[in-house]
């Protein structure tokens, strides 16, 4: 409130509506809508770290998968023992290994061009 007793508005107030901006929608067929929403910069944040994250948990997740299949031919995560020497075969078979290979890579590959924002 002023001096004269009447309530001030504030210059954020004033300069929020001058930022306020319509938009108009129009789809493929032609058809107008005005049910256009923008995100804030937060919000747009808090979605690409929740997508982030949920590749990378993938990933992680699949390369614990890999490591276990070396569970008894690798100890203490680096030595290896003579019967891998014999050479390794996966416990659960080649073509699943080779697939959670290829699942690891695709995890990091749209992990990493999603922060490059392609």
């Amino acid at each position: 409130m002023n001096e004269n007793g009447k309530e001030r508005t504030s210059t954020v107030e004033s300069e929020v509506s001058i930022m306020t901006r319509k938009f108009k929608i129009i789809s493929s067929t032609g058809e107008e809508s005005s049910n256009f929403q923008a995100f804030r910069p937060e919000t747009k944040l808090r979605h690409f770290r929740n997508v982030n994250a949920s590749v990378l948990q993938n990933a992680l997740d699949t390369w614990g998968d890999v490591w276990n299949e070396f569970e008894g031919t690798v100890t203490h995560g680096c030595l290896v023992t003579p019967e891998a020497a014999k050479g390794f075969k996966p416990k659960c078979g080649w073509p699943e290994f080779l697939e959670k290979m290829w699942l690891l890579k695709h995890y990091l590959d749209y992990a990493k061009s999603f922060c490059e924002g392609k």
